[in-house]
């Protein structure tokens, strides 16, 4: 299988997006509000609605589920050790660490739950959608505490706010309760979940930006590093030790090589941090997301029998 070809209508909707804002009058601004629809309506939407349709069995699910929190906590002990290691540390700028430090173990669940869905379909897109559950809280607090030590702003507010855990917290809690959706409310729910990926993913793209990189290179090439190439090789080795499931397993690769969190750029700005080095660590993500993506899927998982 291509993964290349498996990708492109993802990454061609990215692409559009960048062209769309760059070269119409749909600009940035208009995209901004694009953005805004999609964080705070459209994509938890689609995170409630993917956790609670389906009933949710943890004994299945709990190996997986092991797999993402260790690749997520890898990924938060290696990116906030960067300062620490010798050699490293005095070309890393500890502001610029607590703001970007995101970027190695933050996801972009947006780019995840499209590929789970045309990878695994309804049981691939259940199967991630747990682990945005799990993941997304823990990743939002890993994301907030260096940047909320060396701000005024608390990072307690921002955490319960945030519309991913409420979506997420919510849809577990409904889906362990027993609570579906009323079957004339499904065909809503479900159009307002696919207009969330086709309008997220685009509206990563039309966010892209790399002109900031030129400065802190030691910090983008560590980061960048965790993120694609050291974090698809512990889930390889998380997959043998946890036994996973050739379904599951292709599942926690795609997690472990997914571009970084779009919205990554926003929190920072909003925090006081600088936005726009985020921003373009973010766009050199999804630029090297395809090559992640292929190194998980083409060259890895076939190590695993998948």
């Amino acid at each position: 299988m291509s993964y290349a070809l498996l990708l492109l209508p993802e990454f061609s909707l990215i692409l559009l997006g960048y062209l769309i804002c760059r070269h119409t009058d749909l600009n940035r601004s208009v995209w901004s509000q694009v953005d805004a629809l999609v964080y705070y309506l459209l994509f938890p939407t689609l995170l409630f609605h993917s956790i609670i349709k389906s009933p949710l069995n943890m004994g299945d699910a709990s190996r997986l589920l092991a797999g993402g929190l260790a690749v997520l906590g890898s990924g938060v002990a290696l990116a906030y050790s960067l300062p620490l290691l010798p050699g490293l540390s005095r070309h890393i700028h500890r502001r610029d660490h607590a703001a970007a430090a995101q970027v190695g173990f933050r996801f972009n669940s947006f780019i995840g739950l499209a590929l789970a869905e045309r990878l695994g379909g309804a049981t691939g897109l259940l199967s991630i959608a747990v682990l945005i559950g799990f993941c997304v809280p823990l990743a939002n607090v890993a994301a907030v505490w260096p940047m909320a030590r060396g701000s005024e702003r608390g990072f307690g507010r921002e955490l319960l706010r945030n519309p991913l855990i409420l979506a997420t917290t919510s849809g577990l809690a409904a889906n362990l309760l027993g609570f579906s959706l009323p079957h004339w409310l499904e065909p809503t729910v479900a159009r307002i979940g696919a207009a969330s990926l086709a309008l997220g993913l685009m509206a990563a793209g039309a966010g892209m930006q790399l002109q900031s990189l030129a400065r802190a290179k030691a910090l983008a090439i560590a980061l960048l590093s965790i993120r694609h190439v050291l974090l698809p090789v512990v889930a390889l080795g998380l997959a043998f030790a946890l036994q996973l499931t050739p379904a599951h397993a292709t599942i926690l690769l795609t997690f472990a090589a997914v571009p970084t969190a779009a919205s990554g750029y926003v929190l920072a700005a909003k925090m006081g941090y600088d936005g726009g080095y985020v921003g373009a660590l973010i766009t050199a993500s999804t630029l090297l997301g395809m090559a992640s993506l292929g190194l998980s899927l083409g060259i890895l998982l076939p190590f695993y029998g998948a």
